[in-house]
């Protein structure tokens, strides 16, 4: 970081290194997760999206972030606040992070109403269960590798 690097800028750069503890290497700027960031003085005000209201993991991200940026010099005072608007969807994933979901975790994501794709062979999915390992994601069968898919949706 040079010294000409804004507070605003290094406060940011800090929360992206914060990753979400379902998904190591996916950061929770990546997945959409960061709708405001406010720095006044001393004190870094941080809003956040969760991906559903009853995620296990709020209490883990909020004390990651609020760690990841009280380590900024010149701050202070962090306030880590969970936002119940906007709504959390798929469309907040940066680009690039479905393709890594894909690849890292063999997570496929629903993007509207068309067909989900295997992340590991391309075909077309067929829907099991809307209840996957937690609530934003649901259970698709791949019909060509017939193997299980999680699919992550809004």
């Amino acid at each position: 970081m040079t010294a000409t690097t804004s507070l605003l800028d290094r406060c940011r750069q800090a929360i992206a290194t914060v990753d979400d503890p379902e998904y190591p290497g996916v950061s929770i700027v990546d997945l959409g997760l960061v709708e405001s960031l406010d720095v006044r003085g001393a004190t870094a005000t941080v809003g956040l999206i969760p991906t559903f209201s009853g995620c296990p993991a709020l209490d883990m991200i909020a004390n990651d972030v609020h760690r990841a940026v009280s380590q900024v010099d010149e701050i202070s005072t962090v306030e880590v606040k969970w936002l119940s608007a906007p709504v959390w969807s798929v469309d907040r994933l940066a680009e690039g992070t479905q393709q890594q979901l894909a690849v890292d975790f063999t997570v496929a994501v629903q993007i509207g109403t068309g067909p989900v794709l295997c992340p590991r062979c391309g075909t077309a999915t067929s829907h099991l269960s809307m209840f996957g390992p937690s609530r934003c994601r649901s259970v698709h069968r791949c019909e060509s590798c017939r193997e299980p898919v999680e699919v992550m949706r809004s």
